[in-house]
């Protein structure tokens, strides 16, 4: 508790730093980081994902990459001194207007399909700009390292919303459905899962790719909207996200037809800008041939 409290002081004081010499760290830091933070990894991720483009390209996207994941280091450490008009400045949004309508005619949840790609985290004040005719939540999945678990959540939270865990999903919304309030609940679905949950694979950066479905099953259940998150930095500090109506009937079209459009969508905003988007990941470790092979084995 002590050392969560004086490590999260020596941030916020971090955090109070003029922008223009925090991205004089973040320019310093990236020469750095990309020398040991996962670089096989940024490599390995972008060659697979772009085997059409030349060295050359790649180690350009390589490079801008690390600059912009270091630029998120240092804007999620001023999220814990920014003022509410700073942030609503930096951070802004459209698309509202037509989720409002549709909660001003009954409907009750929107999702909002994100992803790792500009800075996510600033996505949150999204709170700041639906009150009081409508609520956020984020769903989040549980990190292990136990600072950085309280650290995010506090940092998510502190506009509003409500946090909720991947795994209490389904419950929690079924919890809020009860209560007399709107809801916008963001989806960042662009994660790999794990072998028990993976029911489905598209095409998504050249490779067959398990992808969750939980975001649309759970909007079929009840009658959410769905809406996708497409995010822009019209330049360093500041980022825009363009909410865009996906589909208004679930029932009349085919199962996973918005997990499919959701990562097309995607590909297009990573193939305009794949430096914004997070390859230190080992996005593609799970195959879908050794998918198949498991479920052969299984079913013996």
């Amino acid at each position: 508790m002590k050392s969560y409290k004086f490590i999260k002081g020596l941030l916020w004081t971090l955090s109070l730093l003029p922008f223009p010499v925090l991205y004089a760290l973040s320019d310093f830091l990236s020469l750095f980081v990309r020398q040991f933070y996962r670089k096989q990894i940024v490599r390995e991720n972008l060659r697979s994902a772009f085997p059409e483009k030349s060295d050359k390209e790649l180690r350009d996207i390589e490079r801008k990459f690390y600059h912009q994941f270091c630029d998120l280091f240092v804007e999620d450490i001023k999220m814990l001194s920014m003022s509410k008009e700073e942030m609503m400045r930096r951070m802004t949004f459209s698309g509202l207007d037509e989720a409002k309508k549709r909660h001003e005619a009954g409907q009750k949840f929107h999702f909002l399909y994100l992803s790792h790609f500009g800075n996510w985290e600033w996505i949150a004040s999204i709170n700041y700009h639906m009150q009081p005719w409508c609520t956020s939540a984020q769903i989040y999945h549980h990190i292990y390292d136990h600072f950085m678990n309280r650290f995010f959540l506090e940092l998510r939270g502190q506009y509003g919303g409500i946090n909720i865990e991947m795994k209490e999903t389904f419950r929690r919304i079924l919890q809020l459905r009860r209560e007399d309030k709107n809801y916008v609940i963001g989806f960042i679905s662009d994660q790999q899962p794990k072998w028990s949950s993976i029911h489905h694979f598209v095409p998504f950066l050249n490779h067959d790719t398990a992808v969750f479905i939980g975001a649309e099953h759970i909007a079929r259940k009840v009658d959410a909207f769905m809406m996708y998150g497409r995010m822009s930095r019209p330049k360093r500090g500041y980022y825009h996200l363009d909410i865009i109506p996906m589909e208004d009937h679930l029932a009349s079209v085919p199962e996973n037809t918005l997990t499919n459009r959701y990562f097309e969508m995607l590909e297009a905003d990573i193939n305009a800008h794949p430096e914004m988007w997070l390859w230190t990941h080992k996005r593609w470790s799970r195959t879908k041939e050794e998918w198949l092979q498991r479920q052969a084995e299984e079913k013996k």
